[in-house]
């Protein structure tokens, strides 16, 4: 069985994705571009003692993603403490609604935001009383 180990973010403004995500959601960077040949950031995603991992920023190399298309490859969601206060700071830093704050009965609250680079991603808060 194969698990995701890795994932990249495409972006066009590499210090407005960094200050995005490192406001919103508390990542740090550490400059990978060396290796990569492009600017190329490491994310860290939270500590090693905690399930999930971490990925990295990569200079966008054709055009962003369409307003409104389908979408057309891999969302990844991120687990959230107060989904409230992290849609709010989402919204404060320059993002958007993709798809508002809904149930998922029983188990949580999801919904799909875009980031500064237009990007769609989702966030998650458990809450077995969601309906």
């Amino acid at each position: 069985m194969s698990r995701i180990i890795h994932f990249e973010i495409h972006v066009s403004d590499m210090e407005r994705a960094k200050e995005f995500y490192g406001e919103v959601f508390g990542w740090t960077f550490q400059d990978w571009s060396e290796y990569a040949g492009m600017p190329y950031f490491g994310a860290v995603t939270g500590d090693d003692q905690y399930p999930g991992i971490n990925g990295a920023l990569i200079k966008r190399q054709g055009s962003p993603p369409e307003e409104n298309q389908a979408m057309n490859g891999f969302a990844c969601t991120l687990g959230v403490g107060d989904y409230d206060a992290t849609e709010a700071k989402i919204l404060s830093h320059g993002g958007s609604i993709a798809l508002p704050k809904h149930a998922l009965p029983g188990m949580a609250w999801q919904g799909y935001y875009k980031d500064t680079e237009g990007n769609v991603f989702g966030i998650h808060q458990p809450d077995e009383n969601a309906k």
